[in-house]
This record gives structure tokens, C-alpha cells and sequence, in this order.
């Protein structure tokens, strides 16, 4: 399973299939105490690791054999990126070791002959690899990367096509419509949910739709952009292209649009002029691009773009993160750019160099504390921050950080008295419900359910709060970057009222269809990644299509932004020395 260029991509996607962690001291031993919920078998692993690795493959052994029903034994996944996590951390002998266990647990399943050809392949042994890749191949021919694997060992010198070489690739019109075929049937295979935002008329009559527009001269590009609007059409966050990464890599930089925008409340602001700062100025509002108006333009866009149900504000940020990238793509790769300017009379000709342009652009003008996870407390020693740019915190990982932290914070938080606590995550693109569920028991007051009984994710039962829970004011603060676990965690916020909610609607809420599979098309090669299972919230009785809203809309106005005024906090800092 080759999936580091897609690390972040994947531990979003799996937020939601983990079992449920195993709270447990590194020396205890792992068969003194037997629950009746099933505990984390990598966890209990990762806490053993002063041991060998001969050791703990023992040690698994022996669970397996003298309590079966107690570890999650039959989750492959979670055990596959334990052993990943031992390849990431430059352990490729530990990491073989665990993908030859994988293999013998799982020996009908074609990932773990994958695993074990990269694991091979690490140390060196090209046959052994060669030999897995096979197997794995021949257990699922839609495994791709096998395919890519086997060809690279049998034949190392030969090149494969680069993103930007596939640009402008013309093939056959009837390779693009078999292919757009393939990937409408797979999307509604593949995804559980393929049809909840969409009627299946609707669905296919957008792949007829482009199936008209292809022509002999449709070159690669201008079919992938076709087939983001099917994908888009699912509105499922976990469901897509790879969030515009390839999209932007294959484009040529002459191509891109040579000024960074902001989409503010609809209207368009040059936030960077770059080699245009003689002729369009920071702030000014464009109103059309090459004669277009930027509200059909956005319209169109929007349309391309993946979002949970219909969550328009992740498809806003989504837009400000890649504008440079996306223009080219909606208004099909102009080779020079015209624009309009409120106020000016006469449209302006960019100049088209784009040596400066940051893409993806990083939005710099909120100050984070440059750690996924801090605790600011306020000087008045009244009040606290508590920043969750993550909940990627897994039980084969690290979540034994992520609990360290917020039990470290909580416990300072105690001794300071504090009475007002704000907790920030906005720009959190989820993780791991252990974290969640974690942070939560700190926050609630009564007992919670997580996932509901009637979806794939089981095991988590019942959530008691913990007994020194925090007493004081809750603030939380959102963006429509808050995807996947962010939306469980805030939808269960909503649900147990633990305190005042403040900025834009979320980008995702209590439903997340999740997982993972990655599928690439037949005949163009084109990748894409689509969500496997469902995991909802129990008995939240809020609505799908929507994200998780707040009590206070606040937003950053163009001024705020270009001042990087962090808007959103000060209004939660003046409520709170308002209220007291």
C-alpha cells in the first residue's frame, strides 16, 4: 500500500474506523485485565515497544490465543498502519515483521501481500517484493499500485508520465467515455452513501452531460475537470480528486491565474498583486475575469469542489487555498487574463508571470501558536485557549500525546482557577474519534453515546464523563475547514449544549461517510479516492446537509483579513468580558 503522498489524505479518511483505545500504563501487563469491550491490539503493541519486535508478534500470539475476544483482532487496518508507523519512523525490518504477521492473519485479502512488497522492497529484496506484489494483484485486479510496483521492479528504466506531461495528453473519445462510465459505476459501488444528495437521475444525466462535451481534441486535463464535478456531485468531503494537489501539479505555471484573490461574502479582493502590483491594487474587488462575472465563475467552481451535503463554506476556503489553480481550470487554460476592477472603467491586462505564486496559499492572517495542540492562558489568569488544530492522534500511533497534553492542560486549568475556556479549531481537518471522544470527557457532564449502534463503527458504547471535568464557560470557535471527527465533535457539543459556538458553519457535522478506497480509471489513469463506510452520531436529530452552525456568526471582513485581525477570537474574548 503505497500511501505516503497521501498520508494527510488518509488519516482523514480514517478518522472514523478505529477501535476503541485501550488506556494502559507501557509496563502493565496486557493480560491482567479483561473488559468486556474490545481493546486496541496496536495499542497495546505500541505500549510494549520496550520489548522486541519478535517479542511483541509473541506477545500478540499469545492474547490471540488465551483471550481472542478481548483485542480487535480482525481489524486489518489498524494494524497495517502500526506497521506502517514503524516504515515511517525508518524501522523497514520491525515494519516487514509486522506485514508477514498482517499476511498470516489475513491471507485471503490483497492489501497485506501489498504491504509486505513495500515492506520488502524496503530492506532491499526486490524478488520477495516482485513475488507479493503479484499475489496482491491477482486478489484484487483493481489494485493499481501493485500494478505500478510490478512494473517498476520488472522494468527500472523506464520513465513514468510526470502530471505535467499528462497536461496535454489527448486519448480517444471512447477511452474518456468508457472511463466516465467506470467512474459513475464505481462511485455509487464504492460509496454508501452515493445517493443521499443526489437523485441517481441527476447523477447520471451529469455524466451524459459530459459525455457531450468530449471531443477527439479533449485533452487529459480538461476530462479531469469533467470528472471533479461527478465526483463534487456525491457532496461527500472524503470523496475526491485529491483536494486539487494533482490538479495543481500538472498545470503549467504559465498557465495559472498571476493574482491571489480572496472570496470574501461573495465578492472577489486581490489579496496579491504580484507582478500586477502596478496595475491592480491589494483590495480591489474584481467583477469579472475574462468578461466572465466572478459570480457565475464561482458558481461554476463550486460545482467541482467536494464538500460534506451542501456545506458551502469549506468550498469558499477550498477556493481561497487554490484560486490560482482552479480559474485556469473553469474557464479552460486561457492563455492571458483580463480583468475588471470595481470602480475602474476599463478592463486590465495581467501580465502573465507566475515565478511568486504560492500555491496552495497558506491563510497567514489568523496567529496559531505553531504546535497542533497549545494552551494560552489569557493575562488576566481568568481565561484560556485551548487550540485543536488536529484530532489526527491514533491508538497505533500517538494518541498517548494527544491524551497527555489534554490531560497536562485540564490539570493546569484546575490549579489556575480558570473560569473561561475557549477551545479553537477551526482549520481542523479531523482525525481520530479516540481524541475526540477524549477531549469530549473533559468538556461533558453526563454520560454520551458516539457513534450510532446502526452504522459500521462499533465498540465505543457509553461515555463517561470524567470526574474532574471542567466547571467553567465554554466558547468554541469554527470554520468551514472543520471536517470529518471536527464535525462529531462539535455536533456533540451542539447536542450536549457545553457552551456558546462562534464563527462560520462548520464543513462537515455529525454524518461522515469515511474510509477509504483509492480507484483509479481504466484507461486515463486518473486517481481518485472514495469514502467506504458510514459513521454517524447517535440521536443527534440535526440535519445532514448542512454543517454544524453557531450561535454567533462572525466572519473576517476584507479589512480584518488584510490587517490579520483574528476577528473570530476578539469577539469571543469580548463576550466573555462582556458576560463577566
Amino acid at each position: 500500500m503505497d500511501i505516503k503522498p497521501y498520508l494527510f489524505l488518509l488519516l482523514l479518511c480514517v478518522a472514523c474506523n478505529t477501535n476503541k483505545a485501550v488506556e494502559q500504563d507501557a509496563q502493565q501487563d496486557p493480560l491482567a485485565t479483561v473488559n468486556t469491550s474490545k481493546k486496541s491490539i496496536a495499542q497495546t503493541l505500541q505500549a510494549q515497544e520496550h520489548l522486541s519486535i519478535e517479542e511483541r508478534i509473541a506477545l500478540y500470539r499469545k492474547l490471540k490465543k488465551e483471550i481472542p475476544d478481548a483485542y480487535n483482532f480482525e481489524n486489518e487496518d489498524e494494524m497495517t498502519m502500526y506497521g506502517y508507523r514503524h516504515l515511517w519512523n525508518n524501522q523497514p525490518n520491525d515494519a516487514l515483521e509486522i506485514f508477514k504477521l498482517i499476511v498470516e492473519e489475513f491471507p485471503n485479502s490483497s492489501n497485506p501481500y501489498d504491504s509486505l512488497g513495500e515492506g520488502y522492497l524496503a530492506v532491499g529484496d526486490s524478488v520477495l517484493s516482485l513475488k507479493n506484489y503479484e499475489i496482491s494483484l491477482k486478489l484484487n485486479p483493481d489494485n493499481f499500485n501493485a500494478e505500478d510496483q510490478i512494473e517498476r521492479i520488472k522494468y527500472p528504466n523506464r520513465k513514468p508520465i510526470s502530471p505535467k506531461e499528462k497536461f496535454h495528453m489527448v486519448y480517444t473519445k471512447n477511452a474518456y467515455i468508457e472511463d466516465l462510465q467506470q467512474l459513475g459505476e464505481k462511485l455509487l459501488e464504492v460509496h454508501p452513501n452515493a445517493l443521499k444528495f443526489i437523485s441517481e437521475k441527476d447523477f447520471w444525466e451529469t455524466i451524459e452531460n459530459k459525455n457531450s462535451l468530449i471531443t477527439e481534441h479533449t485533452t487529459f486535463a480538461e476530462f479531469a475537470w469533467h470528472c471533479s464535478e461527478i465526483i463534487a456531485n456525491i457532496n461527500c468531503s472524503h470523496t475526491s480528486m485529491g483536494s486539487f494537489f494533482f490538479e495543481n501539479e500538472m498545470l503549467p505555471n504559465n498557465l495559472r491565474f498571476p493574482v491571489q484573490t480572496r472570496l470574501v461574502d461573495g465578492k472577489l479582493y486581490v489579496i496579491d498583486a504580484y507582478s500586477n502590483k502596478g496595475k491592480v491594487a491589494v483590495k480591489g474587488e474584481i467583477t469579472h475575469i475574462n468578461n466572465v462575472p466572478v459570480p457565475q465563475l464561482i458558481t461554476d467552481i463550486y460545482k467541482h469542489l467536494q464538500s460534506q451535503g451542501h456545506v458551502e463554506t469549506s468550498k469558499r476556503l477550498d477556493f481561497n487555498l487554490w484560486s490560482t489553480t482552479i480559474i485556469p481550470y473553469a474557464l479552460n487554460f486561457p492563455k492571458s487574463y483580463q480583468v475588471k476592477i470595481k470602480g475602474e472603467q476599463l478592463p486590465i491586462h495581467l501580465n502573465m508571470s507566475s515565478n511568486e505564486i504560492k500555491v496552495p496559499y497558506r491563510d497567514n492572517s489568523i496567529p496559531f501558536c505553531g504546535e497542533d495542540l497549545c494552551l494560552e492562558i489569557i493575562k488576566d489568569d481568568n481565561t484560556a485557549i485551548m487550540t485543536i488544530y488536529s484530532f489526527n492522534y491514533y491508538p497505533w500511533n500517538n494518541l498517548d500525546e494527544f491524551q497527555q497534553f489534554i490531560d497536562d492542560s485540564f490539570k493546569k486549568i484546575k490549579e489556575k482557577q480558570i473560569e473561561n475556556l475557549i477551545i479553537d479549531v477551526r482549520f481542523n481537518g479531523g482525525g481520530s474519534p479516540e481524541s475526540s471522544i477524549y477531549l469530549l470527557k473533559y468538556l461533558s457532564k453526563q454520560p454520551f453515546a458516539y457513534f450510532s449502534e446502526t452504522d459500521n463503527s462499533k465498540g465505543y458504547g457509553m461515555q463517561q464523563p470524567f470526574e474532574n471535568s471542567f466547571n467553567g464557560n465554554l466558547f468554541f470557535l469554527i470554520d468551514g475547514h472543520g471536517k470529518s471527527t471536527t464535525g462529531h465533535f462539535m455536533a456533540l457539543v451542539k447536542k450536549l449544549n457545553l457552551g456558546t459556538i462562534i464563527g462560520e458553519e462548520l464543513g462537515s457535522n455529525q454524518f461522515c461517510t469515511s474510509g477509504q478506497t483509492i480507484l483509479r480509471l481504466t484507461n486515463t489513469k486518473l486517481v481518485y479516492y472514495v469514502a467506504n463506510f458510514t459513521s454517524k452520531l447517535a440521536n443527534t436529530n440535526l440535519p445532514d446537509e448542512k454543517g454544524i452552525l453557531p450561535d454567533h456568526y462572525v466572519a473576517q471582513n476584507i479589512e480584518d483579513y488584510l490587517n490579520e485581525v483574528d476577528t473570530v477570537k476578539e469577539y469571543a474574548l469580548k463576550r466573555i468580558t462582556t458576560e463577566n
